[in-house]
This record gives C-alpha cells, sequence and structure tokens, in this order.
C-alpha cells in the first residue's frame, strides 16, 4: 500500500489562489456556499488525514454541519442599539432560506432548543434528509462555479449521495484551515449585512460575527458552573483558586470555532487573556489530556446541560491537528505569561493515547 503525497508546495499555492478567485468571483446569493466552506474545511480537520489522499464524504454529513451552522440563526437578533426590535436575519436575497425555514420549522414542532436536543427527536433523521437535498441541489452544485465557468477544483460528485474531496485538497484544507474559516465568516456576515432585507434592522452591528458564529452567553454561563463543580473553583492552568472565572477553549476557539465538552476548561481571566489565542504547552496538554479520560463523562454531562456536544474522538483529533500543523510550522506553545515553549514531536507523542 503507497501512501499519498501531500501535495506541493506549487499546488498549495494554486489552491490558495483558486480560493482566493472563488471569493472575488463567485455568486453569492444565499450564504449556503460559505456555509460550505465552513463545513468542508470542518470535516477535513475531523476525518482527514495529513497526506494528499481524497476524501470521501456523505451529503448526510455535510447537512449535519449546516444544522449545526444555522441553527442560532434561526432565533431572532436584536442589535445593540437602543430602540430596535429583534429579528431573524435573512441569508438569501430572495426568500427565506430553505435551511433556515426547515429547522425554524423543526424547533417549532419539537421544542428543541439545541442541536443536541434535536439529535434526540425521533424527526431529526427527517430534518437532515431536507437540509441534504438542499445543500445536493444548491450550494454542492455552484460553489465551484467562479468567473463565468465551473472549476471543480475542490471536489467531485460520488456514488450514494455522496461527494469525494479531490486529492490534495484535504491536505490543503487542514494546511489553511484558519485562513478558511476567516474568510468564509467574514464574507458571510458581509453578505447579511448587504442584504436590503437586514437593512432595517442594523444600527452598529459590531456584535453580529458574535451572534452568528460564537457561544451564547448563556450556554458559557452554564458550562462554567459545571466545570466550578468539577474543577474545586481552581484555573486549569495555574491551580489557584477562582472568583472571577472564564471558560477557555483549551483548543483556541479562534483555531477551530466549534464548541465541544471536552474543550472547555476554566481559567482566571488573566490567564485567559495572557493564553489568548495560542495553544497550550506540553505540561498543560498532558494535564489536558488526563483530564478528558478521567472525566469524559462528567464533561459530556455538563456539554449536555449547555446543549453542546461532547465527542472524546473528534477533540483528540481537533487537538492532533493543531499541534502537529503547530509543530511543522516551528510554532510555540504558551505556558505562562509571557513564557512560551517550542512545540515539538514530544506534544505528538502524548496525543497518541486519545487519538489510538
Amino acid at each position: 500500500m503507497t501512501l499519498s503525497r501531500p501535495p506541493s508546495a506549487e499546488a498549495q499555492l494554486a489552491f490558495l489562489s483558486k480560493l482566493q478567485r472563488l471569493f472575488a468571483e463567485g455568486d453569492f446569493t444565499a450564504t449556503y456556499k460559505f456555509a460550505l466552506l465552513v463545513s468542508l474545511a470542518d470535516l477535513a480537520v475531523e476525518l482527514g488525514a495529513d497526506d494528499g489522499a481524497s476524501v470521501l464524504l456523505s451529503v448526510r454529513q455535510i447537512a449535519e454541519r449546516f444544522v449545526y451552522l444555522y441553527w442560532n440563526h434561526t432565533s431572532p437578533y436584536k442589535p445593540p442599539h437602543a430602540g430596535a426590535g429583534a429579528s431573524v436575519l435573512s441569508q438569501n436575497i430572495g426568500s427565506q432560506a430553505a435551511v433556515l425555514t426547515s429547522i425554524a420549522q423543526f424547533r417549532a414542532s419539537t421544542g428543541a432548543a439545541t442541536v443536541l436536543q434535536a439529535k434526540r427527536e425521533p424527526e431529526y433523521a427527517s430534518l437532515i434528509t431536507r437540509v441534504a437535498a438542499t445543500v445536493s441541489a444548491q450550494p454542492l452544485n455552484y460553489l465551484q462555479n467562479f468567473g463565468g465557468a465551473s472549476d471543480p477544483f475542490l471536489y467531485e460528485r460520488a456514488e450514494r449521495g455522496s461527494v469525494r474531496l479531490h486529492p490534495g485538497i484535504s491536505y490543503c484544507l487542514r494546511r489553511f484551515y484558519p485562513l478558511v474559516q476567516q474568510l468564509s465568516r467574514s464574507h458571510w456576515a458581509t453578505h447579511i449585512k448587504l442584504n436590503r432585507r437586514n437593512h432595517g434592522i442594523f444600527g452598529d452591528a459590531r456584535d453580529l460575527e458574535d451572534f452568528l458564529f460564537s457561544t451564547s452567553r448563556q450556554s458559557l454561563a452554564l458550562i462554567g458552573q459545571g466545570l466550578r463543580k468539577l474543577d474545586n473553583n481552581r484555573c486549569f492552568y495555574c491551580g489557584d483558586s477562582v472568583t472571577e472565572m472564564d471558560v477557555d477553549h483549551f483548543i483556541p476557539f479562534s483555531l477551530y470555532p466549534r464548541d465541544l465538552a471536552h474543550n472547555f476548561v476554566l481559567a482566571h481571566p488573566s490567564c485567559n487573556r495572557s493564553k489568548s489565542d495560542s495553544l497550550a504547552a506540553h505540561s498543560h496538554l498532558e494535564r489536558w489530556l488526563e483530564r478528558v479520560v478521567k472525566y469524559g463523562d462528567d464533561l459530556l454531562g455538563i456539554g449536555a446541560e449547555a446543549g453542546i456536544v461532547g465527542d472524546l474522538a473528534t477533540v483528540g483529533r481537533v487537538a492532533t491537528w493543531g499541534y502537529a500543523n503547530a509543530c511543522a510550522a516551528g510554532g510555540h506553545a504558551w505556558l505562562s505569561p509571557a513564557k512560551y515553549e517550542p512545540v515539538s514531536a514530544h506534544y505528538l507523542d502524548l496525543l497518541n493515547m486519545i487519538s489510538a
């Protein structure tokens, strides 16, 4: 069996060039294409590897990611300026996007408040079927059309309701994941701001991206309450008692912007600000790995209270991806305020215990 080699530097530059053209020359009448790019990048991180192999993804896997991305968007958005009402944002130039309509109808009929609750409902499979049909008919057909032509550089249709990422594409999506996420989410928010049907809603819309993509304050508060009990009110990083506390994403949210219950830790605000968007150092990683194995069920329960899924295997793959990229790039990890250490192969040896 021969291993697929990672794409060459020239192939990676070609990927970036075409990605830039897709954003600049593509026709975006709805936000679906941005959601599709985010979904493909997420799934490449979670299911791909650092080689040049192609990756097969089912349309239902992509549809489940769409439900996760759009779930909170079916709630009314209230901008921060005084006196404004709250309205559900329009994400299509014409009538409301079908995915949002399907999710809104599902929420109204089942009463599910979170995606985690939704997955327990018998109707959830039907919701995924409807969303998958929309994804298949619209963004999957048109994402790779730009500049007046079709350039299927990302994927091709495959058998049984699947798409196949071309050789090297999963590698590039993993390698340039932060860039793909930043571009997709920024253009997504801009598309909503420019939609005329939303002009009566916005005033000072500086919090729009937080509304669209960040964890709700209510969910974070519930996570914090659970972590206080689990960790006896102590900061995960320095070990001191916590009076004021932050809920920190151990693998930074800026690096991988998806909430997973096993990824939350309790932190002093000063430790959280100092660590910021950095990966944590070897000693912290070792304790975090011990923690997610030892308290995995407790963390699942804390996440369930806040409506946030837990998936130990996924968070392990995400951590391995993040540290492997940092190691390859000569990156450094945060140890304590103003102290960093190089990310070495020893980090990846540690991660084998959770990803094995």
